[in-house]
């Protein structure tokens, strides 16, 4: 799934327009590892597919990039990349 970006972000010296999320290439391992990685963020959540933070490492997982980049996009970006593991996790 392809997420275009509102405005080009900058991170680690590369400059990102849009960002690939490979969904499909995660496993059970990696969904384990994001809970793990989303509590130290933000504590324990009641439910990881409904907490931004657990969402934000998923989405950052299945993009190939480091969750900074993901919670440091803009609000709008921000929410159409959580939203869409969001859709990938509940659909």
């Amino acid at each position: 799934m392809e997420i275009k970006l509102s405005k080009p972000c900058a991170f680690e010296g590369k400059e990102y327009t849009e960002l690939i999320l490979d969904f499909d290439s995660l496993t059970g391992r990696d969904m384990i590892s994001a809970e793990a990685e989303a509590r130290v963020i933000a504590g324990p959540a009641p439910v990881a597919e409904l907490s931004k933070p657990f969402l934000a490492v998923m989405a950052a997982k299945a993009a190939k990039v480091p969750v900074d980049l993901i919670v440091g996009l803009p609000a709008n970006d921000f929410s159409k990349v959580t939203m869409a593991a969001q859709d990938f996790l509940l659909g």
